[in-house]
């Protein structure tokens, strides 16, 4: 864990201005920045950038948050990930456990190593006319060969020397770039082969595929499991297809190097592969957070459909209801690099937009199985897609499902329920998502929580024993309130409010609440509202004492709930209004 405290520090040193201008291209818009949203397509520009609340928004797509939620969805990496980052650029040592640092120390010469590498295979090509014509031929030309960085092993047992004088260094071997024999003797993994570099979200070398030229086996030579690189969490031309990915919001999943290379060549520029093994959960929890369609794209054959199965598996605890899967299975003779040369990208392009839905290759595939004519195949079909539907993680498209199942078993979707342990859906209606929790216009707690968003330390001055704690935007001022007075949070913004409130109870009502407030506000005029807002919390309070005196008075009051009913009334004022408020 990284410590809150630092996260703090790390965001009152980091200007968000900066941060995004390495990516993004800005323009000054009053106090503000402005540019073309990079997370959607747009011509307009509606991302802005505030300097002042260090916190950027979409008004067009609804992306916002701090400097280190940018690097997160603009790298698609983790929350560590992008702390690391921001730190580094300011000088900042991230205060890991012990044992983080020294794994993050015994990577950092690996890294190097492999980049050393790639630069050596990298000039072996512009030295191969072999190798060049290969990749002419495969219909490659030089501009994709550069971006996806390939290059060529020559074809003799220590090629490496050239690079690595010190041939016996144990890092070689820790790389995966060097083997050695039971005798001792050291040679190359990879002799003859074009080489595709495998870029880890930050761009760092990490391992490498090796295509042989012409005949031979293996033909796809992966680098092994090492201290940089596990098979099962990272995917080839992601670094690459980032950007194609977001302007499509769908990324292509195809099983091989030269796939990926292929598509982006004929303008197709937002497919990923696996590397040598089946889709993992990791890899679809990966690439949801990149667009909300996935398409898995394999052959028709028979090994096509079983690898499209385990990708179905890994898909179902990952999937919600507004990303989807999907798959795509191409004519026998054809890969995806075979296809786009002889059908062309449009036609490509056309099936990958209209896929089998993971609903409809679950049903195929499991009714393929059973029969169900017979009340023993309808059973059996319950029965074999039990363990799907209570792995769906996507609660709406659970339950079209289980109709789905429940149409095709001849029972109806209660029983189905019932049958597979399934929590029965609602029957009623249930309050539209987007509406269920937001607080009404007239509570006070809301109008605080906006103002204390812009001046976090104005909580420190609230009537805490006044504010309703039912409502969740009064928890939300109780817990600013606590963290200014514990020292644990310091004024800086929209962003550190919201990076405070990651993963709490908070962080929803904070970040869409702070959506909507980028635009820069009269401080002064700010804070007369607020000051209005904490009278009228006052005069709430005192009513409502004042009406439970009332009607306790048919009862008799003690003389002094009498002496204070009369103090009440006195002190009882109108409540300020706080129309004409500056937010």
């Amino acid at each position: 864990m990284i410590p809150e405290s630092f996260v703090q520090e790390l965001l009152a040193r980091v200007d968000i201005v900066d941060v995004v201008e390495r990516y993004v291209p800005l323009r000054k818009a009053g106090a503000n920045y402005s540019a073309c949203c990079p997370f959607h397509s747009e011509k307009t520009p509606s991302f802005t950038v505030s300097p002042s609340k260090q916190f950027y928004h979409c008004f067009g797509c609804g992306a916002h948050g701090s400097a280190i939620s940018f690097m997160m969805q603009h790298a698609g990496i983790g929350f560590i990930e992008a702390v690391e980052d921001l730190a580094s650029g300011v000088g900042l040592q991230v205060p890991h456990e012990e044992r983080n640092r020294a794994e993050r120390a015994r990577k950092a010469p690996l890294t190097e190593v492999m980049a050393r590498a790639m630069h050596f295979y990298r000039d072996q090509l512009k030295a191969s006319p072999k190798a060049v014509d290969y990749l002419k031929n495969r219909g490659l030309t030089g501009e994709i060969a550069a971006k996806f960085a390939l290059g060529y092993a020559p074809d003799g047992w220590q090629g490496l020397q050239q690079v690595f004088p010190d041939y016996d260094d144990p890092a070689l071997v820790e790389c995966g770039l060097v083997i050695v024999n039971e005798q001792g003797r050291r040679y190359d993994r990879f002799r003859d082969r074009v080489m595709f570099p495998i870029l880890d979200q930050r761009g760092n070398v990490i391992g490498f595929g090796g295509r042989v030229i012409g005949e031979g086996e293996p033909k796809y030579l992966n680098s092994p499991e090492t201290p940089l690189f596990e098979k099962g969490r990272e995917l080839y031309g992601l670094t690459q297809a980032r950007q194609a990915i977001r302007d499509t919001d769908t990324v292509i999943v195809v099983e091989g190097y030269m796939d990926v290379v292929a598509l982006a060549q004929h303008g197709i520029g937002n497919a990923v592969a696996t590397l040598g093994t089946a889709c993992t959960p990791t890899h679809v929890h990966k690439l949801l957070r990149q667009a909300s369609k996935v398409v898995f794209c394999f052959d028709g054959d028979s090994a096509g459909r079983k690898a499209a199965w385990r990708a179905l598996e890994a898909c179902l605890e990952q999937l919600s209801d507004d990303k989807s899967a999907g798959f795509l299975f191409l004519p026998p003779e054809h890969d995806p690099d075979s296809f786009v040369r002889a059908e062309g990208a449009e036609t490509f392009k056309r099936l990958v937009a209209h896929p089998t839905t993971l609903t409809e290759f679950l049903l195929r595939e499991l009714k393929a199985g059973v029969d169900l004519a017979s009340a023993e195949g309808r059973a059996r079909l319950v029965h074999e897609a039990k363990p799907h539907l209570t792995r769906l993680a996507a609660p709406i498209l659970r339950v079209q499902l289980v109709k789905a199942v429940a149409e095709a078993s001849a029972l109806t979707q209660a029983e189905v329920e019932t049958q597979c342990g399934l929590k029965p859906a609602s029957r009623g209606r249930a309050a539209p998502a987007a509406t269920k929790h937001r607080p009404p216009p007239s509570s006070v707690e809301y109008k605080l929580l906006q103002i204390v968003l812009h001046k976090p330390e104005w909580a420190a001055r609230l009537p805490l024993e006044l504010i309703d704690r039912e409502r969740a935007e009064g928890q939300a001022l109780s817990a600013i309130a606590d963290a200014i007075d514990h020292g644990e949070m310091a004024a800086g913004g929209f962003g550190l409010l919201l990076e405070f409130f990651r993963n709490t109870p908070h962080e929803a009502l904070i970040a869409g609440i702070a959506a909507n407030m980028v635009e820069e506000v009269d401080l002064g005029a700010l804070e007369g509202v607020f000051n209005d807002s904490v009278v009228r919390l006052r005069h709430t309070a005192l009513t409502a004492e004042i009406e439970q005196l009332t009607a306790r008075a048919r009862q008799g009051l003690s003389p002094e709930e009498r002496h204070r009913l009369a103090e009440l009334l006195a002190k009882k004022r109108p409540a300020p209004t706080t129309t004409g408020s500056p937010i």
